[in-house]
């Protein structure tokens, strides 16, 4: 029997990095990153969803590496925003502007939105790519509120605003193990393991 074939998880996001190395324990894999990989090509996102946006980085490292690949595109999205900002979540404020400039610029856009019309979920799509060119995705869901100010120092992103009502906490108020619990990542991972753990053992087999 070989040893366990290598599963890239193609992101430079650290705190993403640690959530999915909780999240993808127990697989038929060694994860890898992209920095430990050596690979620094950047994939442009250029889908108009978060789907589309997965699988072209999913597929694009996947032909770069030569490894199974897993690749996510996640977001939050605000009812009184139409669904914004969705898939420009992390360009919603711009390019290279700070978790807290962005969370200032959605908070401003919200600006006299009353508490009961703040409603909002974050979403996540996986895909998972091989080098051959199959392409599996899954998502997941985590319904909350926009709160009206920032809270904790958990978590990335968006986090500090999106308050859980059944938790009476914000996501960046818990522990990591309480957030891969529930959150959008954890619900899209839980659904993508069996796919994983397929792919992992046929690897080990080949």
């Amino acid at each position: 029997m070989s040893e366990l074939a290598k599963l890239l998880v193609a992101s430079n996001n650290l705190g993403k990095l640690r959530e999915y190395a909780s999240l993808l324990s127990g697989l038929p894999f060694e994860l890898t990153t992209l920095a430990g990989e050596g690979i620094t090509d950047e994939i442009e996102e250029t889908g108009s969803s978060m789907e589309q946006n997965a699988i072209q980085k999913a597929t694009a490292y996947a032909t770069l590496s030569g490894l199974i690949t897993l690749a996510d595109d996640s977001g939050l999205e605000v009812d009184a925003l139409n669904g914004e900002p969705g898939s420009l979540s992390r360009r919603y404020a711009g390019e290279n502007v700070s978790d807290m400039e962005r969370i200032d610029y959605l908070l401003a856009k919200l600006d006299g939105v009353p508490w009961e019309a703040r409603g909002a979920r974050f979403r996540c799509v996986i895909a998972i790519a091989t080098p051959e060119g199959v392409v599996e995705t899954c998502q997941g869901v985590c319904e909350g509120i926009v709160a009206l100010d920032a809270k904790g120092e958990g978590g990335f992103g968006y986090d500090p605003i999106f308050y859980l009502p059944e938790l009476d906490k914000r996501m960046a108020e818990l522990t990591l193990e309480e957030k891969n619990r529930i959150s959008h990542r954890a619900r899209a991972a839980q659904k993508a393991r069996p796919i994983l753990e397929l792919l992992g053992e046929r690897k080990r087999y080949d």
